[in-house]
């Protein structure tokens, strides 16, 4: 019994051990001479030089030809598509056996773990095997150096326009963290959060006889409705209790909730 139990306390462990970089908000900080990238909408992979987890530390089931070839140590990227294609991203990455859709995913590489130097050398790293092993699936996330506020808005503006989520900055001096820090900053002209489903409100009028709203449990135990950003379809087959639902606001009112919440779309990482 006590193997039984050392066996499954080491386990937790190794699960609760994976400690991804977390963005903070830009809130106007000074971030001149920092890199500033897209920040893509799919699916974060993390490569731990054996497999490919989610950000729950959950198996990723992609195809052998996949990982095959990627390196004996650390990745952290985003499998994706293409802009406003979450659903099928996810629909093809979360799926338990992979399919042939897979040939549509790229990895996406914005940080390269534990690697030794600042963030350009870090991401040279992965670049170097990259290249030497012809990973034509995998590629790193361009960035650029941003000068001012102003060139950031700029560039903001132009990822939105090409119906892209937004940007990330980060100040590339930094040696490797993890965790949520102040030195990764996401950049939104609307900003997004995760809530659990925990109850429905019976829809009026239009939506008589469907769904109206979803009641949501935030992560610091805030209650709210969200009643906005739903198709018929959503309204009919709303997400399950228990689920989590990815949804956008804009600030927050006097007591702390989200303002204006539009429901975007189910997590199943």
């Amino acid at each position: 019994m006590f193997k039984v139990f050392a066996v499954l306390f080491l386990f937790a462990l190794h699960v609760s051990a994976l400690t991804l970089q977390k963005p903070n908000i830009y809130t106007d900080q000074n971030i001149s001479g920092w890199m500033m990238s897209e920040k893509l909408d799919g699916i974060r992979g993390y490569w731990d030089g054996k497999q490919l987890l989610s950000r729950q530390n959950k198996p990723i089931n992609a195809p052998a030809w996949f990982i095959k070839d990627l390196p004996p140590f650390a990745l952290d990227g985003e499998l994706w598509t293409a802009r406003a294609d979450f659903e099928n991203i996810q629909s093809i990455v979360m799926d338990d056996k992979p399919s042939e859709k897979w040939k549509e995913i790229t990895y996406n590489i914005f940080e390269v773990p534990n690697a030794e130097g600042n963030f350009t050398q870090r991401l040279q790293k992965a670049q170097d095997y990259i290249d030497a092993h012809h990973l034509l699936h995998v590629r790193i996330v361009e960035q650029k150096i941003c000068h001012n506020s102003k060139e950031l808005k700029v560039f903001l503006h132009e990822v939105v326009k090409k119906r892209g989520e937004g940007a990330v900055i980060k100040e590339g001096s930094r040696g490797y963290f993890d965790g949520r820090s102040d030195s990764v900053l996401k950049v939104k002209l609307a900003q997004d959060m995760e809530g659990k489903v925990i109850g429905y409100k019976k829809g009026v009028g239009k939506n008589s006889g469907l769904m109206g709203s979803l009641e949501v449990e935030l992560e610091n135990g805030t209650h709210l409705f969200i009643g906005s950003g739903f198709s018929q379809e959503n309204r009919k087959n709303p997400p399950a209790l228990g689920s989590i639902i990815t949804f956008k606001y804009f600030g927050f009112t006097k007591k702390g909730k989200p303002r204006f919440a539009s429901f975007m779309h189910v997590r199943k990482d």
